[in-house]
């Protein structure tokens, strides 16, 4: 039970639960980054022609940094190539931009200096949280300084174009927009060890001659990196196929570039208008992950209404543990969706059912309440 008015810890906890933190990530680790990385590394080392860019949030160096830093080590070798492009984002992954642009970017500035700071280098591509987008984030990633930014492609906004080409965003004069080929993207992060797909088994041969096909100028896959390993175990042949990738997709005709060299080598095709606000999530592409109930859509009101106070406070620690509260996870854990976007949500929750997920977040913010008008 949660003692409101007492105890602080609200992320870390006793050091038995800080222990199971870096637990998980030592799992994940072990399965995912480090065995990805060494790959990844000798792939650039192997092609000259590969490159890669990576999304990579504060509070991810920041548990690198504590819990495993050979994983941090290994982004920084790869980083050190030259052939891997780090990515701007919110410092926390943040769901800010749905409630507060001056958050927003107080988070990605934060990330940029972390990011510098870490790696030696200036993030010149937006891509927020889970692919969040609309026009007035391409507007504000405009007069933060970003050559570009990222998004989905969602069909419902591109309707008979392609996502495989650089597009303006309307309402931005400079800034570029970079669309995700969801369907050949989910192929590897969704469906690659689907016995019952049609596409099964996946070869890199394969994968490669579908990219060949598509209708464009630039393939845009975005996944999570936890794909390798973690969602797609090693026994499903998935770094098997990363290992054949490059090699197949250089042989088809094709090359690699780090998404700024994207925009700068192809030219704009055509304005892309996306005013409603849109997202990698679920079926639907939209914010319905984080916003679909009225728990979620409480304790999101809920934490901004805070947010000036906890700025004029002035206290470091509240502030970050305020920030904290910001990050996606803890409004994904809410959601109530049922199927198979319900079962992509239970399955990432350390919480035993979305109404526990948000009465522990609202524990946490009413202690934090006490905190700042006390």
């Amino acid at each position: 039970m949660f003692a409101i008015g007492e105890d602080k810890a609200y992320f870390a906890g006793s050091d038995s639960e800080k222990l199971d933190n870096g637990k998980t990530l030592r799992k994940v680790a072990e399965k995912c980054y480090l065995p990805t990385n060494k790959l990844l590394l000798k792939l650039l080392t192997d092609h000259p022609d590969f490159k890669i860019s990576f999304s990579i949030s504060g509070l991810a160096l920041e548990q690198f940094s504590e819990f495993a830093p050979e994983v941090l080590e290994s982004f920084k070798q790869l980083v050190a190539t030259g052939r891997v492009e780090l990515l701007a984002e919110t410092y926390y992954h943040s769901l800010a931009f749905l409630k507060s642009p001056k958050e927003f970017v107080r988070q990605v500035d934060k990330h940029q200096r972390k990011i510098e700071e870490v790696f030696g280098v200036k993030p010149r591509v937006l891509r927020n949280t889970e692919l969040i987008y609309s026009n007035e984030l391409a507007k504000l990633a405009e007069e933060m300084g970003f050559v570009a930014v990222l998004a989905e492609g969602v069909d419902r906004n591109l309707g008979w174009r392609s996502p495989n080409f650089v597009y303006k965003p309307k309402g931005a004069e400079r800034v570029k927009l970079l669309l995700k080929n969801y369907r050949l993207s989910d192929d590897i992060a969704f469906r690659f060890s689907k016995r019952d797909w049609e596409g099964w088994p996946l070869t890199a041969d394969k994968f490669a001659a579908w990219i060949n096909q598509a209708e464009g100028e630039v393939v845009n896959l975005f996944m999570d990196y936890e794909t390798y390993g973690e969602h797609q175990w090693a026994d499903t042949g998935i770094f098997e196929f990363l290992q054949q990738l490059p090699a197949a997709v250089l042989a088809s005709g094709n090359n690699f570039m780090s998404v700024s060299e994207a925009v700068e080598k192809h030219v704009v095709m055509d304005e892309v208008d996306m005013p409603n606000i849109t997202s990698w999530a679920d079926l639907e592409r939209d914010t319905s992950a984080w916003t679909a109930n009225p728990m979620q859509n409480t304790a999101l009101s809920a934490l901004f209404e805070m947010e000036d106070k906890v700025m004029e406070s002035g206290d470091e620690q509240l502030i970050d543990n305020w920030s904290k509260l910001t990050t996606s996870d803890h409004f994904y854990y809410m959601s109530t969706k049922w199927d198979s976007d319900g079962e992509v949500h239970k399955y990432f929750s350390p919480n035993t059912s979305p109404f526990e997920a948000y009465t522990n977040f609202m524990n946490v913010l009413h202690d934090m309440r006490i905190r700042c008008y006390s």
